[in-house]
């Protein structure tokens, strides 16, 4: 009996560009993100009447004051949907689906960060999560030890196996990834933390390295959860993600005196920005102009004016 055919369903050319655009990418995670940006573009442009392929920079403005008066999206939330709106078009464009991208001139609002707030875990803090995680159990240690001692990212921990860790360069133990971008990587492995991720391992020898209470792989949820849990226990009050602990990573490189660049390649930062942004946020408080000034008046022997 012949297997029933079945038509494939046409796709609009928008829908079309779509599909080329994210299949640019490969973190499950950003093409949700981008997908679901690009979709509320669509479903605006079908209220509209419009083609999201014949906008133009007016009608994507008023998109815009769509997402910030309707949808009540902050200026950091619109600023990366409309980046998201850009790159498609610019794809759009060097794909023929578009003459001209509309988006090339689109203004972004401003987004302003007060970088003191993304201080993160300090040293101590950071000890205090790593001593809880080794006391709750081996998958635990061994999470908190590769994002804060490693600075993994949660996605990069989570899809770690067994033999990835088992790697040697030049005398080193390492440990091997395909990280961000696709970008592959290899990380010395301290013998302190080789043998937290042996203990995560047990008898075992291949398969995920990191492994739930039920013995099923854990993933950026179940890790997300362990951060929470294991803060909790040890009193910290902040809110704190998997990405905090890779937060704590970078600072506390930079505390322990390694130089700015050695940190941005640890970190496997692409732009050395992103590196002095972490710089800024842990000295804004502890070098402030307020300290100096003060000390140099009272040092002067000279007192403020009293108003």
């Amino acid at each position: 009996m012949d297997e029933p055919k079945h038509t494939p369903i046409p796709m609009s050319r928008a829908d079309t560009a779509v599909v080329g655009f994210l299949a640019g990418y490969s973190s499950k995670a950003t093409v949700a993100a981008y997908g679901l940006d690009l979709r509320l573009l669509f479903e605006w442009c079908a209220v509209q009447g419009l083609d999201p392929l014949e906008v133009t920079r007016t009608h994507l403005e008023v998109f815009a004051r769509h997402l910030e008066d309707d949808r009540g999206n902050c200026p950091s939330t619109i600023h990366r949907r409309l980046s998201t709106l850009k790159s498609f078009y610019r794809i759009a464009e060097i794909d023929d689906f578009v003459a001209k991208s509309p988006a090339t001139h689109l203004r972004l609002p401003r987004v302003y960060r007060d970088e003191t707030k993304t201080l993160g875990l300090d040293r101590f803090e950071l000890g205090a999560v790593l001593a809880a995680a080794r006391a709750s159990s081996p998958s635990d240690a061994a999470l908190i030890t590769m994002m804060g001692l490693l600075g993994l990212r949660v996605s990069e921990a989570c899809n770690l196996r067994i033999q990835d860790t088992h790697g040697l360069e030049r005398g080193h133990r390492t440990l091997t990834l395909v990280g961000k971008g696709r970008k592959p990587a290899t990380i010395p492995l301290p013998i302190p933390v080789a043998a937290v991720l042996d203990a995560a391992a047990g008898e075992r020898s291949t398969g995920p390295l990191l492994l739930r209470a039920d013995g099923t792989p854990m993933d950026r949820n179940s890790a997300a959860r362990v951060v929470v849990r294991l803060a909790r226990k040890v009193g910290i009050k902040k809110r704190l993600s998997p990405h905090s602990l890779r937060h704590a990573f970078v600072t506390a490189c930079l505390d322990a005196g390694v130089p700015l660049r050695d940190v941005q390649i640890a970190a496997r930062h692409s732009d050395p920005r992103m590196t002095t942004r972490y710089d800024r946020a842990r000295g804004n408080l502890d070098r402030h102009a307020n300290y100096i000034v003060v000390g140099f008046i009272e040092d002067s022997g000279q007192q403020p004016p009293t108003v």
